[in-house]
């Protein structure tokens, strides 16, 4: 089971990735008169490729295998994955991780490297944590604050990383999950931690997904009605309800996060970490997995990551790594094409 769910969260969480990349930082409005079909990929000649979100899953993967649960070791390597990481020259590192990560560089130790934000950098790259040590409440508290405060030390974060890990944990059980029992479980999970106004949202969720109403709707609710920010407790929240609201269906959950717009690689990618943890790659589109085309985190690279890290939960492995020249190659292709996409936005139709 832990194996299906592994390998579902990372291509779930790179496909959701690869389709709401070319939406990100668009309104709703401008997003479906740009690219009305939300169908399929728009990124490079109707092919679909990751970015940052996916990417910041896999360093979790990678460090997870040789730390096989000691806390201090996988801070050690987390920090050291995520400072080669910047050396390749990634296109969408956010600017509280990349303060952190030059923070690493200069010989801060992962406890002191983070800078206060509640963006979004944690709760993109823990859902791994909890389909790994969801069943060990005090290991996954401890694993998600390394993997948190190694970048943001706003507690905010910590609290929605928390709530992402925790829903991939269940997910993977298999089971369809009540929302209310969701919520009382991370209630649980954050009690006495600071998190009520979090935990407010997270109930303002549940009650709309028990209404019915659509995420759409949702996020109008909440004031986010041309798009979802990129601050963890307004894309938290959302991905939530969108996966509570279809944990069969993993095309439409994904889809009702990209119609919303704003930050949609992020939101569509730990909604599809969610939704792969319990559907497994079976359940997620195989046109949408056959015209995801990346190197070299390509689709089969990310199936024997996650191969390994399940093997590395029952015993000791060797390690998984990644080819850092083609890496540099691929982001600089990728940075070209981010450029064509940018001048293409001040196009019309408006």
């Amino acid at each position: 089971m832990k194996h299906t769910a592994i390998v579902g969260c990372l291509l779930g969480a790179a496909v959701g990735d690869a389709l709401g990349l070319s939406y990100e930082g668009l309104s709703r409005q401008r997003a479906a008169k740009l690219f009305p079909d939300f169908k399929r990929y728009h990124f490079f000649f109707g092919k679909g490729m990751i970015s940052d979100d996916t990417e910041h899953s896999s360093l979790v993967a990678q460090a997870l295998i040789q730390a096989r649960g000691n806390e201090t070791e996988f801070a050690r390597l987390l920090a050291w994955k995520l400072r080669f990481w910047v050396l390749g020259m990634p296109a969408g590192v956010g600017f509280a991780s990349l303060r952190a990560i030059i923070k690493l560089w200069f010989g801060f130790s992962p406890k002191h490297s983070g800078v206060f934000s509640a963006g979004n950098g944690a709760a993109m790259r823990v859902a791994l944590l909890g389909i790994c040590y969801g069943h060990d409440v005090e290991k996954l508290r401890g694993l998600v604050r390394v993997a948190t405060r190694i970048t943001h030390t706003d507690p905010k974060a910590e609290y929605g990383a928390l709530a992402v890990a925790h829903a991939a944990y269940l997910a993977s059980l298999g089971a369809v999950i009540a929302p209310q029992t969701y919520y009382e479980n991370l209630c649980a999970l954050l009690a006495n931690q600071g998190a009520d106004e979090f935990l407010q949202l997270i109930e303002r969720a549940v009650n709309s997904v028990i209404a019915q109403q659509n995420t759409r709707e949702f996020a109008e609710s909440l004031g986010l009605g041309t798009g979802i920010s990129g601050y963890v407790y307004h894309t938290v929240p959302l991905v939530i309800h969108a996966w509570l609201s279809h944990q069969e269906d993993y095309a439409t959950a994904i889809q009702s996060l990209i119609r919303c717009g704003g930050d949609t690689d992020t939101t569509a990618a730990i909604a599809g970490a969610i939704l792969g943890a319990k559907l497994g790659k079976a359940g997620i589109p195989s046109e949408w997995l056959d015209n995801l085309c990346d190197y070299p985190r390509s689709v089969s690279w990310l199936e024997g990551l996650g191969e390994r890290l399940s093997e590395s939960l029952e015993h000791p492995v060797a390690a998984y790594p990644l080819p850092i020249f083609p890496l540099i190659l691929r982001n600089i292709l990728f940075m070209l094409i981010v450029l064509v996409h940018g001048f293409r936005r001040l196009l019309p139709p408006y």
